[in-house]
């Protein structure tokens, strides 16, 4: 074999393992933004050209469009409020309040950020289907059967992460995402 080749070879599976380690790095979830509030982790200027780069690349790997910040802030979990990882054997339970933002939506997303198949069709629960008398103290279960009034279907014993939109957050929301209140993942039972 030639130096040329030898050379061009070790090139191309040099940028081949460089590019494959890079994507697995940013695929495993959004704790590369840097803001962490209990299991959520989110970032700042999402969605904007003043993103960083990890923060881009991350986006353009697992979200389909994002918002700047004005729109909407983007929680992804990947962890229980106990730092478990979210595991589809086990049921959850996902527990809030008001959330200082125009609406909001919680989505179940498996590892790579993509919607897992299930019979009841159901993904995400949303504030517009939260009761005005619960909206300080509701609860969406996270199980392969309906337990409760709000639901999200896992079909699976794979791992599993949440995404909690914030649609139009306030000023405040903005500015202390790190610190503001957001709803708790309590594991439940898990199957054997």
């Amino acid at each position: 074999m030639s130096p040329g080749l030898r050379y061009g070879l070790m090139l191309v599976a040099g940028l081949a393992i460089g590019t494959g380690t890079a994507v697995a790095q940013l695929r495993q979830s959004f704790a590369a933004m840097g803001i962490e509030n209990g299991p959520w982790r989110t970032g700042e200027k999402v969605g904007t050209a003043d993103a960083s780069v990890a923060t881009r690349a991350t986006v353009a790997l697992r979200g389909l469009l994002a918002l700047p910040e004005r729109e909407a802030i983007y929680f992804n979990a990947a962890v229980d409020s106990q730092g478990r990882k979210l595991i589809g054997k086990c049921a959850y339970r996902v527990s809030g309040g008001t959330i200082d933002a125009r609406w909001w939506s919680l989505t179940l997303y498996d590892s790579k950020g993509y919607l897992i198949p299930n019979p009841a069709s159901v993904h995400s629960v949303g504030s517009a289907a939260i009761a005005p008398d619960e909206a300080a103290n509701w609860t969406v279960d996270v199980a392969a059967k309906r337990t409760g009034a709000h639901w999200i279907a896992m079909p699976d014993d794979q791992p599993f992460e949440l995404t909690l939109r914030a649609y139009h957050p306030s000023r405040q929301l903005r500015a202390e995402r790190g610190r503001a209140p957001l709803p708790r993942i309590e594991r439940g039972e898990c199957r054997a």
